[in-house]
């Protein structure tokens, strides 16, 4: 269940777009589909396991309300910081997505 009130986090959903120049150069930039609220709650070790010797990543879980269309090729951008969908999960019937991410 997701309680409005701990949806306090406003964060924006990018997705990568290329374009193919006239000199056959191709570039990619995100363009935002999506803004709204979510809940963060930052990653502990039981929420990833790193393997050994792995450098540890800044990680974090955002809980928001569903959207359809999300997959870990997106991004989520929040307090000006960039973070790369690692995993997702569906909450209930279409209630919620929690996306794992990691800081980029």
């Amino acid at each position: 269940m997701i309680k409005a009130g701990t949806l306090q986090h406003i964060i924006e959903l990018q997705r990568a777009t290329e374009t193919v120049h006239s000199t056959g150069a191709v570039s990619t930039s995100w363009t935002t589909y999506a803004t709204g609220k979510a809940e963060l709650r930052r990653s502990g070790v039981s929420e990833f396991l790193t393997a050994y010797g792995e450098v540890s990543a800044d990680k974090a879980v955002f809980v928001l309300r569903w959207l359809p269309g999300v997959s870990v090729a997106d991004r989520v951008v929040h307090g000006g910081k960039v973070w790369n969908i690692v995993a997702l999960a569906e909450i209930g019937r279409r209630r919620g997505l929690e996306l794992r991410a990691v800081a980029s």
